[in-house]
């Protein structure tokens, strides 16, 4: 899950207002089985993005069940296991990559997945635009691309004014779970998760890997060669 959606936010422009960059290919080379998903599985499985409102419970024909956004899958193996996971909870999985799309739609039609809906955009456009107010019961942003330097945070997708739009999407009691294996980056987005009023960390900082997120192969072999992972859990006020 390498691949993610990087927004350019920047401090003079209103947030409702400024354009969308995307820091990751759209395209990219695709392999049959993916070219052969996105054909398929795109008109069952896909959401196409237009600016006006989602009823969450008609896209997944349920209302019962916790509506939780996938931001930036990458090639979609870890969505599709926790999807797996919590047969309960419904997944809007978000993605600018072509060939991440395509792999995703290839592995829930081969699971015989029905609660995870693909949308190919920029993120903080569907935030904005798609999704209501209080609608999410939890966002998942795992392994994002860190921006080694600081003084590339605005090109860092975890920043105060996106954190922002996520709160007032989520619910009260909503989480948000952002997992990183760059050290650096998981104290930085500590640092502005914890500077957000409405959110409230579950942990005294780091939080203990919750069950349903899987470890990737790249993570045990991080793990085997000492390296860390960060998962951070914090929950709307």
């Amino acid at each position: 899950m390498n691949e993610q959606n990087h927004t350019e936010l920047t401090q003079d422009e209103d947030l409702t207002q400024r354009r969308i960059r995307s820091f990751v290919l759209r395209q990219g080379r695709l392999t049959k089985g993916q070219a052969r998903a996105l054909e398929t599985g795109f008109p069952k499985f896909g959401i196409t993005y237009a600016p006006q409102l989602l009823d969450l419970n008609a896209q997944f024909n349920r209302a019962d069940s916790k509506k939780i956004l996938e931001i930036g899958f990458g090639m979609g193996e870890t969505t599709a296991k926790i999807a797996q996971t919590l047969p309960d909870c419904d997944f809007l999985a978000a993605e600018v990559h072509t060939p991440g799309v395509g792999a995703l739609l290839k592995l829930i039609e081969e699971s015989a997945l029905t609660n995870i809906r693909v949308i190919q955009h920029d993120v903080v456009e569907v935030l904005q635009n798609m999704l209501p107010d209080a609608s999410l019961d939890g966002v998942h942003i795992f392994f994002p691309d860190p921006w080694h330097k600081k003084r590339h945070h605005k090109r860092r997708l975890i920043q105060a004014e996106f954190v922002k739009l996520l709160c007032s999407k989520l619910k009260t009691g909503g989480y948000l779970h952002v997992a990183t294996d760059w050290q650096e980056y998981a104290e930085w987005v500590l640092e502005v998760l914890s500077a957000e009023p409405e959110l409230q960390n579950t942990a005294k900082d780091y939080a203990v890997k919750p069950g349903y997120r899987p470890l990737t192969k790249f993570e045990n072999r991080g793990i085997k060669l000492g390296h860390g992972v960060w998962d951070l859990v914090f929950v709307r006020r």
